[in-house]
């Protein structure tokens, strides 16, 4: 799935994932492919990836918002 995690002064990844680990404010939630449409605040916490050449990556958030359809995630982050 496609992939793209920005904040307002920077592009944090931009590329294809297998895995998104999202802090929600209503919990931790994880979006794969084929994933249904979503759409979540963030809270402050640490957000995962695993893209698709196995690299596992991490960024430390302190809350956002995460949207998602038809394996197309965009994730805007402070």
């Amino acid at each position: 799935m496609k992939v793209k995690i920005t904040k307002p002064d920077a592009t944090l990844f931009d590329g294809e994932a297998k895995l998104v680990q999202l802090p929600g404010t209503a919990g931790l939630f994880e979006i794969m492919n084929n994933h249904a449409p979503i759409i979540s605040t963030l809270a402050k916490g640490t957000l995962r990836l695993i893209a698709n050449d196995d690299r596992e990556l991490t960024f430390e958030v302190r809350g956002g918002v995460a949207k998602g359809q038809q394996n197309d995630i965009l994730i805007l982050v402070q």
